[in-house]
């Protein structure tokens, strides 16, 4: 492969993970610009490496692909918390993976595919996004008024 290739595969890899991460950073979430970047980057380079020993006698390029998807699956796995017994960062995680597949897809020169996952994977994050938003909200809301009519309800049995 020529460097010329190298270097488009590796800038679109970069620019996947960099448009994923903008998304993260105005959400002020976890795992923006340059996690998303990196990983995206880091899975091009890995699959570009596998690629260069493509037609060599036993060589199975593809368990390189697996092994991003484990190492992935690790970093993901140390994004999700549980505090205060509500689980946090499995969007996260899932976002990370998702680079990693961007990566995986400029590495592999699948530029269609690319353009396609990354533009689903944004309009997921916010579309949903704003969906989930204005659901928690809404539970919020109906939280409070349970509080109002239950505090309402024992000072009336006071009086």
């Amino acid at each position: 492969m020529n460097w010329e290739l190298f270097a488009l595969r590796v800038v679109l890899a970069t620019i996947a993970g960099l448009l994923i991460g903008y998304e993260r950073e105005i959400q002020g979430k976890g795992a923006g610009l340059k996690t998303n970047a990196l990983v995206a980057l880091g899975s091009a380079i890995f699959i570009l490496m596998a690629l260069r020993f493509q037609n060599e006698e036993s060589v199975d390029i593809t368990r390189v692909l697996g092994q991003i998807v484990v190492g992935i699956g690790f970093i993901g796995a140390g994004t999700i918390l549980e505090k205060k017994r509500k689980i946090q960062g499995l969007t996260t995680a899932a976002i990370v993976w998702c680079s990693a597949a961007t990566g995986c897809l400029a590495g592999f020169g699948m530029y269609t595919e690319l353009g396609i996952i990354s533009g689903l994977i944004l309009i997921i994050n916010l579309v949903f996004g704003y969906v989930e938003h204005e659901m928690i909200k809404k539970n919020e809301q109906d939280e409070e008024k349970k509080v109002t009519a239950n505090y309402l309800s024992a000072s009336s049995i006071l009086l």
